[in-house]
């Protein structure tokens, strides 16, 4: 394959139909970021170790910066920008607030999406549930305390929710 040469991609990103050219060598992250102007979506280690790029594709969690743009042809996309409505994600971001559980910020998008699959999932229950779910999205602020209670407690509403229905 040529690398220089660009091919077709058609992707949903964040509800809205994007059709793009693009070389197959590039990364989802820097194809969202450098193409599409979604900058909440963070380049850490560029290796998939840090956790900041994660995003929703086909929603399950995903390292954009080891994935290649070109994978996701014919996708849902969803970056930190596309949760603006969601009610999950608008209870993580408050107890986030609440919880003390973001400092810098950089780690902060990937985080909220990685605790948001948690929440979706309903399979942490217990706080070393959550704090394996999130072993792969470092923090260096932190220290994991608020993070970790602030999804606790959106689980916890979230079983409540459950249970009044």
């Amino acid at each position: 394959m040529n690398t220089s040469k660009t091919y077709p991609i058609n992707m949903v990103i964040n509800g809205k139909n994007h059709h793009d050219k693009i070389t197959p060598r590039t990364h989802l992250g820097d194809f969202l970021r450098e193409h599409k102007n979604l900058t909440g979506t963070n380049l850490g280690c560029e290796h998939g170790v840090c956790g900041a790029c994660t995003i929703e594709v086909n929603g399950q969690p995903v390292r954009s910066c080891i994935t290649y743009a070109i994978t996701c042809d014919n996708s849902q996309v969803r970056t930190i920008e596309g949760f603006a409505e969601d009610t999950i994600m608008l209870q993580l971001k408050e107890a986030f607030t609440d919880e003390h559980a973001l400092q810098c910020g950089f780690c902060t998008p990937g985080m909220l999406i990685s605790a948001y699959d948690i929440v979706k999932r309903k399979t942490a229950f217990t706080e070393e549930d959550v704090r394996l779910a999130l072993s792969g999205n470092l923090c260096r602020c932190t220290g994991y305390r608020g993070i970790v209670n602030a999804v606790m407690r959106v689980i916890a509403l979230n079983k409540s929710i459950q249970q009044v229905q």
